[in-house]
């Protein structure tokens, strides 16, 4: 960090990493009165970030109220929409605002929302299914266990509700075995009978890892994945 000027500004900031130990990407969300002071002291006593993006206004416009509003509803919504591990323990209380206030503010957190997902955090943008379409929906099955996923901007989703083999093949990769690891102990995964089961939406970087999870072996996601017509990933988003 360098030098700037003497001028405080209050804003809220985002703080972005991964643990080693963590099968999602991490973020920490809090408000200061000064923002350089506050990421200074989280560089000494936060390890596990590598990006930090403060938001503050332009004219200083933003006061304690309006960022610790700003704060209750980003953890808030990161919580909901659990794309990133919320390394914030709790949902800090909503702060009494005035309603045209509130207003103002949720103008704000949109154009927020809409600039950390362009900037390639989009810990704000919630996973649904496609409900008009479902012959979207991709689909691999295996030896009693069924998965539902989708191609989505920031990687391929396998649906909550999805099941994976409970066994891995000797040929499986280690990489694929260490991420299974994780998202048992995450519980994003459970061991249900013979089989485990999904808890949650998980994003996962590739069709093929995300195939590879679910059916325990090297597998190409891009030809394993198949809608209800029978019709693979790849034939319907790169033929």
């Amino acid at each position: 960090m360098g030098e700037r000027d003497e001028a405080k500004n209050v804003g809220l900031y985002f703080l972005f990493g991964e643990s080693s130990e963590k099968a999602k990407p991490i973020v920490y969300i809090g408000e200061a009165e000064d923002c350089y002071t506050r990421l200074k002291q989280h560089n000494r006593e936060k390890e596990f970030w590598n990006y930090a993006i403060v938001i503050v206004s332009k004219i200083n416009a933003f006061t304690k109220a309006h960022v610790k509003y700003l704060e209750h509803l980003a953890i808030k919504i990161a919580k909901e929409t659990k794309r990133y591990e919320t390394e914030n323990s709790n949902t800090p209380s909503k702060p009494y605002i005035t309603e045209p206030m509130e207003a103002d503010l949720l103008d704000s957190f949109e154009t927020i929302k809409i600039l950390l997902s362009t900037l390639g955090f989009p810990i704000f943008d919630a996973i649904a299914k496609k409900s008009v379409d479902k012959s979207e929906i991709l689909e691999i099955s295996a030896k009693g266990i069924e998965a539902e996923g989708d191609l989505i901007d920031d990687g391929f989703v396998v649906f909550k509700g999805s099941f994976a083999r409970k066994d891995t093949t000797a040929s499986c990769h280690d990489y694929v075995i260490t991420l299974r690891n994780k998202l048992l102990k995450d519980q994003i995964l459970i061991e249900q009978d013979s089989k485990m089961k999904f808890m949650e939406d998980y994003i996962f970087n590739s069709p093929s890892t995300a195939g590879a999870v679910v059916l325990g072996r090297p597998t190409n996601g891009w030809t394993a994945w198949k809608n209800k017509e029978g019709k693979t990933l790849d034939e319907l988003k790169r033929r």
